[in-house]
């Protein structure tokens, strides 16, 4: 079985006639600006009303909605509060472990810490990710109970929590939901639940994260009781733009307005001297770089450090005390072990990925629609992150479970798994698997991602179902696809540095669902001046989780734009002409504008929309060919993964492909016999572990000194196929054999070759060696015919039969 990604269906940006004065009115709200390239952006993605882009552009000119827009359960749950600070009751907090529900939590210490002594009156209970679910359980509410708690009030939780409610209601305990996840059928016998999803989709805040919701709390709490808080609510905003990002909801409405004010107030927390300070907040931009004006210092900074506590330790409490603590040294010490957990992460994210990786390879994806894995070793700390992964490289919902748990041992070890996950292609994951809630322990999320825990005896029954329901809800899954927003040069983004266009694509910020970072097109370009490295945590140790920095130039520009792909190799690139896809940012570190690489493929074989499917390939080069064979399509069998019986199939008819071949050419011409013969072609070349040029370099020296020691000759044709490098490599490499000082002679009519080791041969150091520039030479060619090689073992069937056709 096969565990390669499918071919990504790359959709070129829609050609779309932009009104000019759409672009002026533009210009007009920002006239610093371009505005071409954030006009396109914006007709693309709705944004067609020159009125609405007052509001839009600047968050200061939008009207946000009012609390009390969440109407009589808003209403309730104020007097509720009411009561609870009029009788000095106790009050927790029931928050989340992962960013959201701890940025939610930290909102409500903070701001109800407003009118409840916290630690005296006011308390929070975050579950541990590695022991317990989301949500609310009876374990948790019975020690709540011990403590004499009156009412509890979620975050980030507790919709679904029908039976834990009930239970905490038996022992007098009040509770107050605050929640964004999918409702229930019947609302839960509390005293309030404010949940944006009984709002209409179209409503302002219907897409607001657990954080927002809990900040709307707060915020009707202070316009209730207006002469009691001692600091304004809008000092919780920074905590809010947080959650917000790094969650999966839709920024738009006041989703979206809330995330740039907190990200105004985030960038204040720079300056230790402002009022509402967070010395962790601050420390954690320090120590990830990042100035905090920008999204993406939350979503690739502050929010994987945050998530990352909960899955190296389980328990997130401490990521409160570090958003909310004013206690300077305490919250270095936090933010110091925040970052190295992080740093764990990403080692543990890539080890975990590789067994999963492992484990796809039993499993036949072209029948399953619902990728399923279970494993007793794997950390469910970021089996999250992991199963979003595999569903965005593979197109298919993903849902990976682990039975490695520190719960009892005679129980939890052996007959429950517990896991993550993660939607793609628009699936509904949430109803999906809540069909078969029947089978689940407990479950909640919402239609991007979830959470979950089963028997382990459930788990082949309910594979089955999600598939079965699923195959025959949407039938086959189409290949996955990415969007291209704009198709630029290197030129466009060299233009001011960078600046030009950044500043058009600053001005949509904050990115993120129904509103994605956009996808830059770059055609026939190239890659140089390629490196890779591992990175290093903040105490310089190495940790395996790779980056690969390069400068790309292409026919508008030769002036190279700095580039990085992350979790990648340098001998993943190219070295010839390519289409890539990538996002244009700002490295706050480097102090420069730099492209992040998303996807590469060689310009000439590029796959772009889906048309290419329809093409009916005819196989022959010549134009009188393709015109006498036009009724002879192709028929390509595909055995490059899978072990085929030759004795069980009609030779006669088939023409074997069976060494990988390293350029079109050597394929185009299997098919043109194929064709001929009227027979059909078969991949039959295996994924092997391809030798690396430096270790082709070495056969190719070692060989050289036998041939010269026992004196014999040899075909070049032999000589190649031996050293699995094709004739024009090999010419190179005897290039490079004289260089060094032996005598190579080549009979032209016979193409036989003989080596003489001569007077001159020179015992270089490997450093030596390879700086001669001959040898990088000889390198470079190897490192490019591999990449073709690597190339045709993934290249899809109907590729190739489009490269016919043309």
């Amino acid at each position: 079985m096969s565990t390669v990604k499918p071919d990504l269906d790359w959709q070129l940006p829609p050609q779309l006639e932009i009104p000019p004065e759409f672009v002026a009115a533009i210009r007009a709200c920002k006239p610093t600006v371009n505005g071409k390239y954030a006009a396109q952006l914006l007709w693309q993605r709705g944004i067609q009303e020159i009125d609405r882009l007052p509001g839009y552009l600047d968050c200061d000119k939008y009207q946000p909605t009012s609390p009390f827009a969440f109407g009589i359960e808003m209403t309730a749950a104020v007097e509720r509060l009411k009561k609870a600070y009029i009788y000095a009751e106790k009050v927790a907090i029931w928050g989340d472990f992962d960013a959201d529900g701890v940025t939610a939590t930290s909102v409500l210490w903070d701001g109800l810490g407003q009118f409840f002594a916290r630690g005296e009156r006011l308390s929070y209970y975050i579950p541990d990710r590695m022991k317990e679910s989301h949500g609310l359980n009876v374990a948790g509410i019975k020690k709540l109970a011990t403590q004499g708690i009156d009412l509890i009030i979620t975050c980030d939780t507790g919709s679904t929590n029908i039976k834990e409610v009930e239970y905490a209601t038996k022992l007098g305990i009040d509770v107050i939901v605050t929640d964004h996840h999918t409702l229930p059928a019947k609302r839960p016998p509390v005293a309030a639940i404010i949940n944006p999803r009984y709002f209409e989709s179209t409503h302002p805040l219907f897409h607001l994260a657990g954080v927002a919701v809990a900040y709307k709390l707060v915020e009707a709490l202070y316009l209730t009781l207006p002469d009691i808080p001692q600091q304004p609510v809008e000092y919780l905003l920074d905590l809010v733009a947080i959650g917000l990002i790094a969650d999966l909801v839709q920024l738009s409405g006041d989703c979206r307005y809330l995330a740039q004010q907190g990200i105004k107030r985030l960038t204040l927390q720079n300056q230790p001297d402002i009022d509402g300070f967070r010395p962790g907040v601050h420390k954690l931009l320090q120590l990830c770089k990042r100035n905090g004006d920008r999204p993406t210092d939350i979503s690739f900074g502050i929010a994987p450090r945050i998530n990352a506590i909960s899955r190296i330790h389980g328990d997130a409490s401490f990521g409160v005390e570090l958003l909310t603590s004013q206690d300077v040294d305490r919250c270095h010490e936090l933010a110091a072990e925040t970052e190295l957990a992080n740093t764990r992460r990403k080692e543990l994210q890539k080890n975990t990925t590789a067994k999963v990786q492992t484990k796809l390879a039993d499993l036949d994806l072209s029948t399953t629609s619902v990728i399923v894995l279970v494993d007793s070793n794997w950390s469910p700390g970021v089996l999250g992150l992991v199963a979003g992964q595999v569903a965005q490289e593979h197109g298919k919902p993903t849902i990976l479970l682990s039975t490695n748990s520190d719960g009892d041992p005679g129980k939890d070890k052996v007959k429950v798994a517990r896991g993550s996950a993660r939607s793609t292609q628009n699936i509904d994951l949430y109803q999906l698997v809540n069909s078969q809630s029947h089978l689940l322990n407990s479950f909640g999320g919402h239609p991007f991602a979830a959470g979950m825990s089963i028997n382990l005896d459930n788990i082949p029954v309910f594979t089955e179902a999600i598939n079965q329901q699923l195959q025959a809800k949407i039938g086959t899954i189409p290949p996955p696809s990415i969007a291209t927003d704009l198709v630029v040069t290197v030129a466009d983004l060299n233009a001011g540095s960078g600046r030009e266009l950044f500043e058009d694509l600053l001005l949509l910020e904050p990115y993120g669902m129904g509103n994605p970072v956009p996808k830059l097109l770059i055609k026939n370009c190239f890659f140089k001046d390629i490196k890779n490295r591992n990175i290093q945590d903040f105490k310089g140790k190495t940790v395996q989780y790779i980056r690969t920095k390069f400068g790309l130039i292409d026919p508008t520009s030769s002036n190279e734009f700095p580039g990085i792909w992350w979790g990648h190799y340098e001998h993943e690139l190219p070295r010839v002409a390519c289409d890539a896809i990538v996002e244009l940012d700002f490295n706050s570190y480097d102090k420069r504008f730099e492209v992040r690489l998303v996807e590469v493929r060689p310009a000439a074989i590029i796959s772009v929309t889906s048309s290419l499917r329809q093409v009916q390939p005819n196989a022959l080069d010549s134009h009188s060919e393709r015109l006498r064979q036009r009724q002879q399509p192709l028929q390509i069998l595909d055995f490059r993964q899978t072990t085929i019986d030759r004795s069980a199939t009609n030779l006669d008819l088939i023409i074997w492909v069976d060494e990988c071949p390293s350029d079109w050419n050597q394929l185009h011409t299997y098919c043109r016999k194929a064709m001929l013969t009227k027979s059909k072609l078969a991949l039959n070349y295996q994924s092997t572990n391809l030798a690396t040029s430096r270790e082709i370099c070495q056969q190719l020296i070692g060989a050289g000194k036998y041939l010269a020691t026992s004196s014999e000759s040899i075909d070049l044709a032999r000589f190649s196929a031996k050293l699995k490098i094709s004739d024009r490599s090999l010419r190179l490499g005897l290039d490079m054999l004289v260089e060094i000082g032996f005598e190579v002679s080549l009979q032209s009519e016979t193409n036989i070759l003989t080596i003489c080791s001569g007077d001159r041969i020179q015992n270089l150091s490997e450093s030596d060696l390879y700086s001669l520039f001959i040898v990088r030479q000889f390198l470079a060619a190897i490192d490019e015919e591999q990449f073709r090689r690597n190339y045709f073992l993934q290249v899809p069937v109907y590729a190739i039969a489009s490269s016919l056709s043309g």
